[in-house]
């Protein structure tokens, strides 16, 4: 895997909507660009899932609001990317734990890494501290707030952990939305909301404070 240089892969995949949140991209890179010293590329890069092109970046980022099934490929590329070292963040964009999205996309991680497998972190595990401090674990999204979806706040995140660090990392949070604006809108926030994404990058890249 490539890892001079940070690339922003977005993954694409046959069912559901994949192409979510499509300023989200640009605003994270303008936050490392901001925060970090790290070399990026300065655009995203869409990456088929079922193609041997997955196997370049260290960092995934996979979304939507549909159907998550898999094909054969797609299943086998997934599972040997998160075994070799890769690493994938995924969100539901329904914000909703029961919603079709999650269903589908916790049903093909059970398929693929076991029905144990995606589990809970601790508020205090590391992708929480590995650039900015994160005492009470993730940060709450204005969805959870205003109640769209499931109307709850999720204080965790889950993830599959290969070899004692994290390989999928699951939100319900709707973080993509979250972060989809301009981002020169940035200077109207009391608070940058996009440096939890920072952290999630960071940790990816086995790049600590």
């Amino acid at each position: 895997m490539q890892r001079a240089k940070f690339t922003f892969a977005r993954l694409k995949y046959n069912s559901g909507d994949w192409d979510t949140d499509q300023r989200m991209p640009s605003n994270l890179l303008n936050s490392l660009l901001e925060y970090t010293t790290i070399p990026l590329d300065e655009e995203e890069k869409i990456v088929e899932l079922s193609s041997r092109d997955l196997f370049k970046y260290p960092f995934c980022y996979l979304s939507g609001h549909k159907l998550v099934q898999f094909s054969q490929q797609e299943a086998i590329n997934f599972k040997t990317y998160v075994h070799n070292g890769g690493f994938v963040f995924v969100d539901d964009c329904n914000h909703d734990i029961d919603g079709l999205f999650a269903r589908s996309f916790e049903t093909q991680m059970s398929n693929l890494f076991g029905p144990q497998a995606l589990k809970k972190i601790p508020n205090n595990h590391g992708i929480y501290n590995s650039f900015f401090k994160f005492e009470k674990g993730p940060p709450t999204t204005s969805f959870e707030l205003n109640g769209w979806g499931d109307d709850l706040v999720h204080d965790y995140l889950k993830a599959i952990t290969i070899n004692n660090r994290i390989g999928v990392l699951y939100s319900n949070k709707d973080y993509g939305c979250e972060w989809d604006y301009d981002f020169r809108n940035k200077r109207f926030l009391a608070e940058d909301n996009t440096k939890f994404g920072v952290n999630i990058i960071l940790y990816a890249m086995g790049i600590n404070s």
